[in-house]
């Protein structure tokens, strides 16, 4: 399968039902959100209550002038006092009784996005942007936080809020009064939906942008010593700067519709409060309102308009967050290509006889790799793949490691098709020493003890020794604390090869693979490794990835590879004497060749 590495861009609308999937998040704490919808719904009746209490209080004064404000009601006022605080005080412990909701859902989310990561075949890998990648998983889960809270502590309480609004102006004042409130919310809404829908391709565009210039900076970062080379920190910048033009074009469309959003919004609030207030004067003029009556519906314009100029954000807010975590949900719902079967069973290595039957395999339709390739390698013994750059070596030990799955044919270890057992179990059993040896920005010790998470010190000083890691060790300040830094860039190439030898030392694996396990070093560290390698692969099945011919010369058997297919396999003596295309690449080497 193709991966696209902008599987999460699209023009299609968002899907709304997206937020339906966010409700087993709300029902793991069903009780919490059951006490904050009981608070929310006390903070809205509160704060309703506030103009009412008011217009009484103004009614009061209107009636009386003369009056001391002793004489107005104690309890009028103290009322009005425990409403104001009321409408703010359930509003906080509503927050504080719903954060526990919130952020368990983005830990569950990124949790299950990273773990749906790592159940992803290696073509998926290969293929993605791991800086684009990053921004549209922190930005999704984010967005779950978001959404959660605003559409059940914003959106819904300024509904309820407008409802009970309009029932009081209408019980209160006259209809007019209520079918005002609800028509000018009305057209708002609409309003803002409309013009929001419109601002959604810049947010997108925006977002694109963003990950285009932080994949771009990641990539040169990683890449650093590159760019080092050939003194490209100019080019480098120029293309950073390109992307960052596109964003900050897309960021200007953004910031230019969301003045249009405002602007628009503010002209239908200000509209609604003039004819509200219209109203309202005229029938003060004759008589058949109170000032206490202007006074509260002010009082209701100006609490109802400022949460609902809010709710506009809001609902932006969402729709964004709906953006992104509809990017976020799609990526969880690629399939990987390699999963085990529903009937999956535990490998039994025993041994860890390898056999490949007529293996056929290519990354696509117009790039075959393997043909009807077969072997086997007793348990305990030890096979050589040789052969020319782009032969399929290390495409073998990724079908062996199931990173992919055959064509054709079948892979078997002790007579059991890795297809039909978990991968658990099958990567627990084989080793894997690869050539470009990539480190966690982490200690020495971890970066050892990766290989085993439950050993010992003493297992990993062990590991450490055989490895011929320990002199060099005990040279650094830090010892094993030495922080090896991103992938293992402040150690040698041979450093680092010599720590992933340790790592597999340490996993004591029936199978080893050996990738040009050896390819880093001096000759006389390659000595001392091979001797260290021969020694734990004395009981292992194990598959040795050669380019330099004398590292394998003590194999059990030597497979030569070309353009996918086996030409030639035997003895090294025995293929010597046969004179053929391994006899061809010796002779090569010898005179200093290589192997292509």
């Amino acid at each position: 399968m193709r991966y696209r590495s902008d599987y999460a861009y699209s023009d299609q609308r968002v899907n709304w039902r997206i937020l339906l999937s966010l409700i087993p998040y709300l029902m793991e704490f069903r009780g919490r959100v059951i006490l904050a919808l009981v608070l929310l719904t006390l903070a809205k009746l509160a704060n309703v209550a506030v103009p009412v209490a008011l217009k009484y209080i103004v009614d009061h004064f209107e009636s009386s002038p003369e009056t001391a404000v002793m004489v107005v009601p104690v309890a009028l006022l103290v009322a009005y006092g425990l409403l104001r605080f009321g409408s703010v005080f359930f509003s906080e412990l509503r927050d504080a009784v719903f954060a526990r909701v919130a952020e368990r859902a983005m830990r569950r989310v990124s949790l299950r996005v990273f773990e749906h990561l790592h159940r992803m075949d290696l073509g998926f890998h290969l293929s993605r942007r791991t800086g684009g990648l990053a921004r549209d998983i922190e930005r999704g889960t984010t967005g779950i936080s978001f959404l959660l809270r605003f559409t059940l502590f914003n959106i819904l309480p300024t509904l309820l809020e407008i409802a009970m609004v309009a029932v009081i102006l209408f019980v209160f004042l006259s209809p007019g009064f209520a079918v005002t409130v609800v028509v000018a919310v009305a057209i708002y809404i609409a309003f803002s939906v409309v013009v929001t829908e419109w601002r959604n391709r810049f947010v997108r565009q925006a977002n694109q942008m963003d990950n285009r210039s932080n994949t771009r900076a990641v990539d040169s970062l990683l890449n650093f010593e590159t760019v080092k080379y050939f003194g490209n920190e100019g080019y480098e910048a120029r293309r950073y700067d390109t992307d960052l033009e596109a964003w900050e074009t897309a960021r200007m469309h953004n910031r230019l519709s969301l003045a249009a959003l405002n602007s628009g919004q503010a002209f239908i609030i200000a509209g609604a409060i003039t004819v509200m207030m219209v109203m309202a004067a005229t029938q003060v003029a004759d008589g058949s309102m109170t000032i206490g009556d202007l006074v509260m519906v002010n009082a209701y314009m100006i609490q109802l308009f400022i949460p609902l100029n809010f709710l506009g954000f809001v609902y932006r807010e969402i729709r964004e967050s709906l953006i992104n975590i509809e990017r976020v949900f799609r990526l969880m719902d690629q399939p990987a290509q390699v999963v085990d079967r529903p009937d999956a069973r535990p490998l039994v290595p025993d041994g860890g006889e390898v056999a490949f039957d007529e293996v056929s395999f290519g990354y696509g339709a117009d790039r075959q790799i393997l043909h009807e390739v077969s072997f086997r390698v007793p348990a305990g013994h030890k096979l050589a793949l040789v052969g020319s750059s782009g032969a399929g070596k290390s495409t073998i030990a990724r079908l062996l490691f199931r990173f992919y799955d055959v064509d054709r044919g079948r892979i078997t270890i002790h007579g059991q098709d890795v297809r039909e057992v978990t991968q658990d179990s099958l990567r627990a059993a084989i080793g894997v020493v690869p050539q470009d040896t990539v480190l966690f920005n982490d200690t020495i010790y971890y970066n050892i003890a990766y290989g085993r998470p439950d050993a010992t010190p003493e297992e990993v000083h062990r590991a450490a020794r055989l490895a011929h890691l320990e002199a060099f060790i005990q040279r650094l300040p830090e010892g094993y604390d030495t922080v090896v830094g991103e992938r293992g860039l402040k150690l040698s190439g041979g450093e680092k090869q010599r720590i992933a030898i340790a790592r597999v030392i340490l996993k004591d694996p029936p199978i080893l693979v050996l990738d040009e396990a050896t390819s880093s070093l001096d000759s006389h560290s390659e000595q001392a490794i091979l001797g260290a390698l021969r020694e734990i692969a004395r009981e292992r099945t194990t598959l040795a990835i050669a380019h330099r011919l004398s590292t394998v010369e003590d194999a059990d058997t030597i497979l030569v590879l070309e353009h996918g297919r086996v030409v030639e396999q035997g003895t090294h003596d025995a293929l010597l004497a046969a004179n053929g295309a391994y006899a061809a690449l010796w002779r090569r080497q010898q005179r200093g060749e290589g192997l292509g």
